[in-house]
């Protein structure tokens, strides 16, 4: 792996480009949290497929698909910011989260399961907790039953988090918002009833919400139980896709004091845990926030607004 460029800012986040050969290339990720320091949380995002197949209407990401990584190319990426960081391979840090979120649905790559199971030893890492995020595509079953043995045996009692991404209520909205086949609702409400035991993690369902998009908070209550499942709001980042679609977030992330809001509080009076999550705008600026993808920012002869205005680096 050779990483080609980078951009970014070392108090918040840094993407870096790398070439796998054959002009493959792929993005990955490593961010912190201010004010949580680096040694109290520490994230890494890194990619599981070359481009990817689903094409989600908010997703830079999207289409362009070359295949899998392998599981070694996957740690290639985790490997290269570990050293950067901590030359022994030991990780002191008391949450690190490494998500499989950047670049590719991981349900589509088996090797994902690789990486999950060989992780704990590759690393000595206490506070390692691994997050998948995924929209549940038809067909990956397989993978499904082989990531909740993994959880058992690798990530038990909440060192493990999984996330659906749902972004819509409305069956024919969601559809369109991720144009593949995937679990409905109640199929994803009944794996996520065997996939949480005592002391996990709730589930996450992950709402990257756009203006004018149906939630309805008695939809979800009538399939997911508020004691296994809890749900995130995000804002939608600015990407090019976002602006092709004519999305505009329902989240402001220039706005304080949006915990008040009528959706969110119907969800919790549905009895859900409501996560409203707004990360640092900076990072929509950098390019590294979800949905985001600096490769395409560099092929692209329009702007978008607040966001890819850091200068790539180039980089050897």
């Amino acid at each position: 792996m050779k990483i080609v460029s980078k951009v970014g800012n070392d108090n918040v986040a840094t993407v870096y480009i790398a070439d796998l050969g054959e002009g493959r290339l792929v993005e990955f990720v490593e961010s912190v949290q201010p004010p949580i320091s680096r040694e109290k949380k520490w994230v890494l995002i890194v990619s599981t497929l070359f481009g990817c197949p689903v094409g989600c209407r908010i997703c830079d990401a999207g289409n362009d698909y070359q295949g899998k990584l392998s599981a070694e190319e996957m740690f290639a990426q985790i490997e290269f910011l570990v050293r950067s960081r901590f030359s022994d391979g030991v990780v002191p840090v008391e949450r690190f989260k490494i998500q499989f979120a950047r670049m590719g649905e991981p349900a589509f790559n088996p090797a994902v399961l690789d990486v999950l199971d060989q992780l704990p030893e590759r690393y000595l890492v206490p506070g390692l907790m691994p997050s998948v995020s995924t929209v549940a595509p038809l067909g990956a079953d397989r993978f499904f039953e082989q990531l909740l043995t993994i959880k058992r045996s690798r990530y038990p009692r909440g060192r493990f988090q999984l996330q659906f991404s749902i972004h819509s209520t409305d069956r024919q909205t969601r559809d369109w918002l991720i144009p593949v086949k995937k679990w409905d609702l109640p199929k994803i409400a009944e794996y996520g009833e065997t996939f949480f035991e005592q002391g996990d993690r709730k589930i996450t369902l992950n709402f990257a919400l756009a203006r004018n998009i149906p939630v309805e908070p008695k939809v979800l209550s009538d399939i997911f139980d508020p004691a296994k499942f809890l749900v995130k709001i995000t804002p939608i980042n600015p990407t090019f896709r976002t602006n092709q679609n004519n999305l505009v977030s329902y989240i402001d992330p220039y706005r304080v004091g949006q915990d008040s809001d009528e959706l969110l509080e119907n969800l919790r009076r549905a009895g859900y845990d409501v996560l409203l999550s707004i990360g640092e705008v900076e990072e929509n600026k950098i390019g590294s926030n979800c949905g985001q993808f600096v490769t395409r920012y560099l092929k692209a002869t329009e702007k978008v607004q607040n966001a890819y205005t850091y200068q790539v680096q180039s980089v050897g």
